[in-house]
């Protein structure tokens, strides 16, 4: 008998380990970089999660332009990695070919959608954030102008700015909202000299609450905002403690739990492809209020953005998605 259970532990111990030896995580970042504070940042923390979690180590990459995003992929797969998680909708196309090339591994893509067997599309709907953090532009604002600068020109970070919009005039309607975008490349994502420049031109127009959604390129926007006395909101992590007092909330945009997910599920083998879209029912986007930022949000304004969440669950608000037909109801 002692001899029979001491197999079982046996085959047990090692069926535990061939179940872990088939998770090897890996994590391609977008090309803003890994510590940008932001997007990127918050897929790392996702991947520290996990690994402190389980002691399961991951490898990552950051890469500097377009092709090197695809060599990384194409790499990990190669050497057995598995998940390897994509995140930015610049690999797309880099997703797509080597998701073919390497069936039996699993391919998560954060803000983008490839459509194969092998591949977790997840996809938010930063709208709805949007839409909240610009009910506090609106209602903090006293001047009656706010701004919002956004990194690459790209439909996905005009959904951004549109739900923006949409906000500040749910709680404003005579608001005024200007808008610049950084750059037309990946290089717009990493200028925080320039989204600081952005933002002065905004400021002096007389904007006094400034939304970035530019990776780390938002760095120089909240200083700026902070330098010049007035009010910002950071994007994807919360940034609400890189400038106390001055950062009235941040849309964070769970990216985190897109990786850590990913990485568990396959872990657990629940893992399964298709698309995850995640907005403000599934906690997916919102807006950030902590120890940081609370003395800037009256009673009516927590009151206010609580009144929109329950609004867009209930389905009795809709926030137009910009991508849907590319523009933005005025």
């Amino acid at each position: 008998m002692k001899k029979s259970l001491l197999t079982l532990l046996a085959v047990a111990a090692m069926s535990t380990t061939a179940l872990a030896a088939d998770v090897k995580p890996a994590l391609v970042y977008g090309t803003g970089g890994k510590f940008d504070k932001s997007f990127n940042e918050a897929a790392y923390n996702g991947a520290e999660k996990f690994k402190a979690e389980t002691g399961i180590a991951y490898r990552d990459f950051e890469p500097t332009g377009d092709t090197q995003g695809e060599q990384a992929i194409r790499n990990f797969a190669s050497r057995g990695f598995n998940p390897v998680v994509a995140v930015s909708f610049a690999w797309t196309s880099a997703i797509e070919k080597v998701a073919a090339e390497f069936p039996d591994t699993k391919f998560i893509i954060v803000d983008s959608v490839v459509d194969k067997p092998n591949v977790r599309s997840v996809v938010y709907k930063e709208e709805e954030g949007s839409y909240l953090v610009g009910i506090l532009a609106g209602m903090a604002s006293k001047t009656g102008k706010v701004g919002f600068v956004g990194g690459m020109d790209i439909p996905l970070i005009r959904k951004f700015e549109c739900g923006y919009e949409q906000g500040a005039r749910a709680a404003k309607a005579d608001i005024q909202v200007f808008q610049n975008m950084t750059g037309t490349t990946g290089a717009a994502w990493n200028d925080p000299v320039r989204g600081g420049e952005l933002t002065k031109n905004q400021i002096d127009q007389g904007a006094d609450v400034i939304y970035a959604a530019a990776g780390a390129t938002g760095l120089g926007v909240l200083q700026t905002a902070a330098d010049n006395k007035k009010l910002s909101i950071g994007v994807d992590s919360n940034q609400n403690h890189l400038h106390p007092g001055s950062v009235l909330t941040s849309m964070v945009k769970r990216v985190d739990l897109a990786v850590y997910n990913a990485y568990t599920d396959t872990k657990n083998d629940k893992f399964t492809g298709g698309v995850q879209a995640l907005g403000v029912k599934e906690d997916g986007v919102g807006a950030a209020i902590d120890d940081n930022n609370k003395s800037l949000i009256t009673p009516e304004m927590q009151a206010a953005v609580d009144k929109a969440k329950a609004d867009i669950i209930a389905g009795t608000v809709k926030v137009h998605d910009y991508t849907s037909d590319n523009a933005c109801p005025k």
